[in-house]
């Protein structure tokens, strides 16, 4: 019996193709492939650190997503914000830029539901989630640089006792869990 054929191609297929391909042919296709979208201009600009602020397009990613404009009938993606911070874990993933990125969406979040008076549990969840993920890639940044990203989400967190749902409690412990108990400072 004779193999399946593949029918999708798949990293190691397109690995193999890049073999025969020279410096000048290499270079046209990443130029072709910048080209294509602002997601791979802001992945490439991330990974060979280019212009100022490598984090801005990711950032407007977050705010889209996490604080839409409702007079303009915007919606809320839980997933495609997640998605910006993913895109620049792939793209470089240093770690004040992954907790800048995380704090930034805390920011979003409760910013947004505080304002609007949301009532979207889910949304809280993902917030909350966010939230103590932040708390523990706190750990990776030097001690000057900590307590500047702590007092951020402490105010995230006094924010997020306006929304209800048991939010702001949720932080309260994640907060007292990590060591830092924010009411107290």
């Amino acid at each position: 019996m004779a193999a399946k054929p593949k029918t999708t191609p798949s990293w190691i297929d397109v690995k193999k193709a890049l073999v025969d391909f020279d410096h000048a042919n290499l270079i046209a296709l990443v130029q072709d492939l910048y080209a294509a979208s602002k997601d791979n201009q802001a992945f490439l600009h991330a990974r060979l650190a280019l212009g100022g602020d490598v984090l801005k397009p990711y950032k407007a990613t977050l705010a889209r997503w996490l604080w839409p404009d409702v007079s303009r009938n915007q919606d809320t993606s839980v997933a495609k914000a997640k998605k910006a911070i993913s895109d620049y874990k792939k793209a470089i993933g240093q770690p004040e830029g992954m907790v800048e990125l995380m704090v930034f969406y805390c920011e979003c979040a409760a910013g947004f539901s505080d304002s609007l008076g949301l009532q979207d549990e889910g949304y809280f969840d993902a917030l909350v989630r966010m939230f103590e993920q932040a708390i523990k890639a706190v750990t990776a940044l030097p001690d000057n640089r900590r307590q500047e990203v702590l007092a951020r989400l402490d105010a995230v967190r006094r924010v997020s006792h306006n929304v209800g749902y048991g939010v702001g409690d949720e932080m309260d412990y994640l907060l007292a869990r990590a060591g830092f108990d924010g009411r107290s400072g």
